[in-house]
C-alpha cells in the first residue's frame, strides 16, 4: 500500500498547486512563490491528516476493480477493443464531414465519438463469442462441454454417470489436471500415490465409454488448479464438473455453471431410511408366505413382513431396508409394535 500512500500525498501537493494557480494567478514574484509553497504544504498536510481514511477508500476501490478485472475474459476485452476501434474510425470520418457545417464545433465531434463508442462497444461485447479468435485461439469453445476437476476424476462416480447418459456433451480434461494426477501418482506418499493412480485409471475407463479431449491450456500467472479451472471455464464457456464444495461456491460466484457430483448424490439420497415409520394400505400378498405389499403415494412398493393379515387395512410399519432395483425403488418393512393402525 506504499504506492497508494505516495499517490495520496502527491495528490495533496497537486491540489495545493492548483489552488495556488487559481487564487494567486501567474504573476511573478517572491511572495507568489512563497504563497504557492504554503498552499502546496497545506495540501500535503491535509493529505497526511486524511491518509488513513483515503487509504481505506482507495483500497476498497482497488479491491472492487480487481474483482471486476478478474471476471473479464480476453474475449470480452478483444470485442470491446474492436468495437472502440470501429467507433474511432467512424468518428474521424464523420468529423471530417461535419467540419463543413457552419455551426460546427469540437463539442459535436466529441459527442459523436461518445455515441459511436457506446453503441459499437456495447454491441461488440454482447456478441463477444465472435471475437474468440482475437484472444486465445488455442482454447476451443464448444457449447455444452464438461470440464473435469481432478477431485471428480479421482472420485470415480463420474464413470457410471457417463455410462447412464447423465453427462452429455464433450468431456474435457485440462492438461494441468493431467499433470496434477501424474504428480500425485509419482508422489512418495503412498496415499497420494494411490489417489493419483486411481485418477489415471478412471480417465482410462472414461476413455472407453466416451471420447475425452485434453485441453492443453495453462496460465502461468495462476498458481492453483482451482483458479485455472475457473479461468478455463470462463474462456471456453464450458460447465465445471466437480465434487469440491469450496470450488463449487467460488465458481458460482464467478457466474459459472457447476455440475456438482456431491450435490447430485445428496439430491438422489433416498427419502426413506431404515428405522423410519410409514403408514400404508396392504393391498396384496407378497412372494413369500405371510408377506403383504402396499404402495406409497409415489408408487414405491413396500413389502411388509407378516403384513398379509392386515390386507385391505391401514398398517403402521417400520422401514428395515431400502433397495434400488432395475425396476425402481423397493422398501422392506415390518409391522410396528402397535400393528394395525386402522
Amino acid at each position: 500500500m506504499l504506492v497508494v500512500r505516495l499517490f495520496i500525498l502527491f495528490l495533496g501537493l497537486m491540489v495545493g498547486w492548483l489552488a495556488a494557480g487559481l487564487l494567486l494567478g501567474s504573476a511573478p514574484g517572491p511572495l507568489v512563490l512563497v504563497n504557492t509553497l504554503s498552499l502546496m504544504l497545506a495540501g500535503l498536510l491535509t493529505a497526511v491528516l486524511s491518509l488513513n481514511r483515503l487509504e481505506r477508500w482507495v483500497a476498497g476501490w482497488l479491491a472492487r476493480f480487481n474483482t471486476w478485472y478478474d471476471r473479464l475474459s480476453p474475449r470480452t476485452v478483444a470485442a470491446a477493443t474492436f468495437g472502440l476501434i470501429v467507433a474511432l474510425l467512424l468518428s474521424v470520418l464523420i468529423g471530417n464531414l461535419m467540419r463543413s457545417l457552419p455551426f460546427y464545433s469540437w463539442i459535436m465531434s466529441l459527442t459523436t465519438t461518445l455515441i459511436l463508442s457506446v453503441f459499437f462497444v456495447g454491441f461488440a461485447v454482447q456478441h463477444a463469442d465472435a471475437f474468440g479468435i482475437l484472444s486465445f485461439p488455442q482454447v476451443r469453445r464448444k457449447p455444452g462441454s464438461k470440464i473435469l476437476d481432478s477431485n471428480v476424476v479421482i472420485d470415480g462416480r463420474i464413470v457410471p454417470l457417463v455410462q447412464a447418459g447423465f453427462l452429455d456433451g464433450e468431456l474435457v480434461v485440462p492438461g494441468f489436471v493431467l499433470r496434477e494426477l501424474q504428480t500425485l501418482a509419482d508422489h512418495p506418499d503412498a496415499q497420494k500415490r494411490t489417489r493419483g493412480k486411481r485418477g489415471l485409471a478412471v480417465l482410462e475407463d472414461l476413455r472407453q465409454v466416451r471420447q475425452l479431449r485434453v485441453e492443453d491450456w495453462d496460465d502461468a500467472n495462476l498458481s492453483t488448479v482451482d483458479d485455472k479451472l475457473i479461468r478455463l471455464a470462463r474462456e471456453t464457456g464450458g460447465k465445471l464438473v466437480t465434487n469440491d464444495g469450496n470450488l463449487t461456491k467460488i465458481a458460482k460466484l464467478h457466474g459459472l455453471t457447476v455440475l456438482s457430483i456431491h450435490e447430485a448424490a445428496v439430491a438422489l439420497k433416498p427419502q426413506v431410511q431404515a428405522g423410519d415409520q410409514l403408514t400404508v394400505v396392504i393391498t396384496k400378498n407378497g412372494q413369500q408366505a405371510g408377506q403383504g405389499v402396499g404402495y406409497m403415494e409415489d408408487g414405491t412398493m413396500v413389502v411388509v413382513e407378516d403384513g398379509l393379515k392386515l390386507r385391505g387395512k391401514l398398517a403402521r410399519v417400520l422401514v428395515v431396508n431400502n433397495v434400488q432395483t432395475n425396476v425402481g425403488r423397493m422398501i422392506f418393512a415390518k409391522l410396528d409394535r402397535e400393528g394395525d393402525a386402522a
